[in-house]
């Protein structure tokens, strides 16, 4: 197993015309809130939405991310075609319904590294509607600070066995699933990133199933690997910029991350099309 054939993209985005039949009468209305976004064309990737600040949220909803887009304006936009990526070779189900991931289950070791919290809020888009989806299951996985994942055997480490740095949470009524977590290091042929995989509960019918990946800005990345338990490893070669994953849309999963008292969170909007 190559860590520099990470993964790769596969797939499309929807185009314009495509969004709006998917979402229905309510589409154009929607779509609306993306004025200004480039065409989602330029991008190759398979096709979800993401949904955010859109017609259809609760207001309670609603008023949360218009505060959230305000104190983030570089954020991702409200309504826009966002890629799906492949899992790699590193997805393992080791079914840990577990909100912290940061230790190894079996023997406690808990992973050095920035501390990192983690909030995802997932929602259903379809039939001219954008809703938070409860019930569905999120699975995280990264490396640690030296770039090495658990539970695999690559080229130059062997930790099958352990378990750090995975897990996944159910999302509640308002479709948010949170994790703590570190900063994910790096390795060589990828630029900084988290995987994770959406999907339905194993006895609903029919299922969904939706992955991909979330990205960090470069000038942050450089800055938090500054601190000690990364510093060991060098300079790294690959960003976001020479990264083939990121390249087919990884700046639509780039998160906003900001600063804590004792390390950093983030919160991120993901829409997805279940049926």
């Amino acid at each position: 197993m190559m860590m520099d054939n990470d993964d790769r993209p596969v797939g499309r985005v929807l185009s314009r015309r495509e969004a709006l039949a998917l979402l229905g009468a309510g589409g154009a209305a929607l779509l609306a809130a993306c004025a200004g976004i480039p065409e989602t064309g330029q991008a190759t990737s398979a096709p979800t939405l993401i949904a955010t600040q859109a017609a259809g949220l609760p207001v309670t909803a609603a008023k949360s991310l218009a505060t959230s887009a305000a104190a983030n304006p570089t954020a991702l936009p409200a309504c826009v075609v966002t890629p799906e990526m492949t899992e790699g070779p590193y997805f393992v189900d080791e079914q840990l319904n577990r909100a912290d991931i940061r230790s190894d289950p079996a023997s406690g070791a808990v992973k050095e590294g920035a501390p990192l919290d983690l909030a995802l809020r997932v929602y259903q888009v379809g039939s001219g509607s954008c809703v938070p989806l409860a019930g569905a299951v999120v699975d995280i996985w990264h490396c640690d600070a030296q770039g090495v994942y658990s539970d695999v055997q690559d080229q130059g480490f062997n930790t099958v066995g352990e378990q750090f740095l995975r897990g996944y949470q159910v999302t509640d009524a308002n479709g948010v699933a949170r994790f703590t977590t570190i900063y994910p290091g790096w390795y060589q042929g990828r630029t900084v990133h988290i995987h994770f995989k959406i999907r339905s509960d194993p006895s609903a019918s029919p299922g969904y199933e939706f992955t991909s990946q979330l990205f960090f800005d470069d000038s942050l990345s450089d800055q938090v690997y500054t601190q000690a338990a990364y510093a060991g490893k060098g300079e790294r070669q690959t960003r976001n910029a020479n990264d083939g994953i990121f390249a087919n849309g990884g700046q639509q999963l780039t998160l906003p991350v900001t600063g804590t008292a004792d390390g950093y969170s983030t919160i991120f909007d993901i829409g997805i099309a279940t049926a």
